[in-house]
């Protein structure tokens, strides 16, 4: 038998007579608009985004510094806390009939939830081939609702705060340098009454103002030991006797005495 008699070559309909073996994938090009390689073309417009918005937030920083309080004051009544700025839409959130009161928990939890929940499904709910806004309407629809309430609740919060009378109120108590004599006989009266909340320098603490630079006269000084203030220090801090408070008064006003010289 010669080689080859009597052998036969069958075809498959089903495989393409152009097609090949190559395992490398085709290129980009051939899908204009709907993707890109990752490297560098996606990693590098990413890079630009996130460089645009580095700058824009440095110069914001610069030109408007982010402000520094002063210490807590539990006594102060009229000191209304708030929260940070990218906080402020949730803590208008809160301000609403429907988020508040015996609703609370809708407005702390199941609000918010439902809200960034959306966002997170946004992609699943809206996956189509097409990357342009009108291509996903539903993710876009999502996330301009999202900016939207963002926005309004933010600026209807911060239009309610006077921050330059807010920022006045709230300055860092500057550091005192004068010297305390604690040999005055005053000083163990005021260690043992005052001391925990205006500092033993006198310059203020967590729970008390400064007495430095006070311009109340002694009288004064006494009544509001022994009385206290409206909406601050509460009355009966000071018990002792009234020879105890002129001592402590005395030695309050040499201080003040000392710091203004």
């Amino acid at each position: 038998m010669k080689k080859g008699k009597g052998m036969k070559f069958v075809g498959d309909s089903r495989i393409s007579a152009d097609r090949t073996l190559s395992r490398i994938p085709k290129d980009y090009s051939e899908y204009p608009g709907r993707t890109e390689a990752f490297w560098p073309n996606f990693l590098l417009k990413e890079w630009l985004a996130g460089s645009v918005f580095l700058v824009g937030f440095m110069c914001l920083t610069l030109a408007h510094p982010s402000p520094l309080g002063g210490l807590a004051d539990p006594t102060n009544s009229s000191f209304i806390p708030l929260p940070d700025w990218y906080f402020l839409f949730l803590y208008e959130l809160l301000k609403y009939k429907f988020a508040s009161g015996d609703y609370i928990l809708l407005g702390m939890i199941g609000i918010p939830g439902i809200a960034f929940g959306a966002l997170l499904l946004a992609p699943f709910l809206d996956n189509g081939p097409g990357r342009r806004p009108h291509q996903r309407p539903i993710a876009v629809i999502m996330m301009l609702l999202a900016l939207a309430s963002t926005v309004w609740l933010t600026y209807t919060s911060a239009s309610h705060v006077n921050w330059e009378e807010r920022a006045a109120m709230d300055q860092p108590t500057p550091p005192n340098s004068v010297e305390i004599d604690t040999s005055h006989e005053g000083y163990g009266l005021y260690e043992a009454s005052c001391l925990s909340c205006h500092g033993d320098a006198l310059a203020g603490g967590a729970a008390g103002p400064s007495l430095i630079g006070t311009e109340h006269t002694a009288e004064e000084i006494g009544v509001i030991a022994r009385e206290g203030t409206e909406g601050g220090m509460p009355a009966g801090i000071f018990t002792g006797s009234d020879e105890e408070l002129e001592q402590l008064v005395d030695f309050i006003l040499t201080v003040n005495e000392a710091a203004a010289e």
